[in-house]
């Protein structure tokens, strides 16, 4: 039997792009399929807002990195560090206790190689100014260890990967989906497309991510509440690559009862909207929730809104609003947060309710237990300390006294007009759990024999995350795992 090529790759998102940039540098002879148009290619990748977490010593490691370092605010800025181990400690905070799994060590230790491999491959970044920094006696001040992000957002990461993947003789194919892979006894080699196709090749690597979108296997896996999730990325990862891995006896790895979340607009449309400008597609996320309070319908917060910066809650607070009656909650601030309230607050298509007192304001607010929520918001006001300066840039210290709920950073009073409440669900980005695979991206069986031939990297690879993650961590997941796989396929090949 002649291969139709060396490497078939099904899916077209960062993941893919790092292994058929990888298996490319191998002299490999590379395909992508993409179920997706053209337009709409680029899998999770292009909803994104770009931003990859990843360990740094200092500044000078990040210059080789930035676009443009000639820019003058580069020099006013402190970046600070994030070392490997403060990548580790912040990663055990989402494991429920347990140890770190094999995948996040990699994921670690080969996060800083994989973000400057990529750079010389044209992939290049820009400081997170908007996002991640605040301004403090003349420095822009970086924080919670994610600092960059790809030129153009996640639009600008697929344009630039995919450039460098066509510039090492690689071929796509879009409106080309998988229905299964292709098996000699107990190899693969290679796949059968919905066009009742075949691509026979010498190694299959599957980055078609999730199952995210599909709504029975999000019931089956994640449970009820998850029915009605928005969906915030690409309608395309409905777990075709799981499940014929699984048909071939892949072992089901990772968490299936957790998920990438954050809170959504909530009466943004289901899945991302890629027609809109690139900066605004991110828009309909609502995670300044730090800056305010958050309460459900009956009028009750439910979460520490201040606990930690938003990178390390905003996945595990949009699954928090799932939980909560209706699946809604409403999100309330004062015009002294106004000016830092991130740029989807001021989006065109922002849904919220504004007045100059909050009785006004509550009464405006629909599926809310009105006295309720002005109690809640008594109470808070009453029970922040007012001592303590507030500070952005920092965990500050600024919290309630005496709540049995309390805001452990940055609480003010709601006591400034106008003020604005912003209604919000649950929206899903991407699944946890997934696919074993080798050190080497090989696909496991449930005895983690590797199945000949298979290979999987990005979303699909399960035991990366636990309980929830870092922002800018999934990303770089993709990357450094999709390197390794195409890699291995590239050298299986040649």
């Amino acid at each position: 039997m002649d291969n139709d090529c060396d490497v078939i790759i099904i899916g077209s998102g960062n993941a893919a792009m790092s292994a058929g940039i990888a298996a490319s540098e191998k002299g490999a002879k590379v395909w992508i399929i993409e179920k997706a148009s053209k337009d709409l290619a680029g899998g999770n990748t292009k909803y994104t807002a770009g931003a990859m977490r990843f360990a740094y010593n200092s500044s000078n490691d990040l210059l080789p990195l930035v676009a443009n370092p000639d820019d003058p605010r580069v020099a006013i800025s402190d970046f600070g560090s994030y070392t490997s181990e403060k990548f580790k400690t912040d990663l055990l905070g989402f494991n429920d206790g347990k140890p770190l799994t094999p995948e996040q060590e990699i994921l670690v230790s080969k996060s800083y190689e994989t973000m400057t491999w990529l750079a010389e491959h044209g992939i290049k970044y820009d400081p997170i100014f908007s996002r991640q920094s605040f301004e403090k006696d003349g420095k822009i001040i970086f924080w919670g260890g994610l600092t960059l992000a790809a030129e153009n957002e996640g639009v600008g990461l697929f344009d630039m990967e995919l450039a460098a993947f066509k510039k090492l003789g690689g071929e796509i194919w879009y409106n080309t989906g998988m229905s299964e892979l292709i098996h000699d006894g107990t190899r693969v080699v290679g796949v059968k497309c919905d066009d009742g196709s075949t691509i026979y090749a010498g190694a299959t690597i599957l980055a078609c991510g999730g199952f995210e979108s599909n709504e029975e296997m999000r019931v089956e896996l994640l449970g009820p509440e998850w029915k009605n999730a928005k969906v915030r990325g690409t309608p395309h990862n409905t777990g075709d690559g799981l499940q014929a891995a699984w048909a071939l006896g892949a072992k089901k790895y990772g968490r299936f009862d957790s998920c990438h979340a954050t809170p959504m607009d909530l009466y943004m449309k289901n899945y991302g909207n890629l027609k809109i400008p690139h900066g605004e597609r991110k828009n309909y996320r609502k995670i300044s929730y730090f800056l305010g309070i958050m309460v459900n319908g009956d009028g009750e917060r439910f979460v520490d809104e201040g606990m930690d910066f938003r990178n390390y809650t905003y996945a595990q607070f949009g699954k928090a609003v799932l939980e909560q009656p209706k699946q809604l909650a409403w999100q309330f601030f004062d015009a002294k947060t106004e000016s830092l309230l991130y740029q989807e607050y001021r989006f065109f298509d922002a849904s919220f309710k504004q007045a100059n007192s909050l009785e006004e304001l509550v009464f405006q607010c629909d599926s809310l237990d009105q006295e309720a929520t002005m109690n809640t918001i008594t109470e808070y006001n009453l029970a922040v300390d007012d001592n303590t300066a507030f500070d952005p840039t920092i965990k500050d210290g600024k919290a309630t006294i005496g709540l049995s709920l309390p805001k452990s950073n940055w609480a003010q009073k709601l006591d400034t007009p106008p003020f604005r409440a912003y209604p919000v669900t649950g929206g899903i980005t991407f699944s946890y759990g997934g696919l074993k695979v080798s050190s080497k991206g090989k696909v496991l069986l449930e005895n983690d024999q590797p199945i000949d031939g298979l290979f999987a990297c990005g979303e699909i690879v399960g035991g990366v995350f636990l309980a929830g993650y870092p922002g800018g961590s999934g990303l770089t997941s993709g990357a450094v795992f999709g390197k390794i796989a195409g890699m291995s396929a590239g050298e299986l090949c040649t």
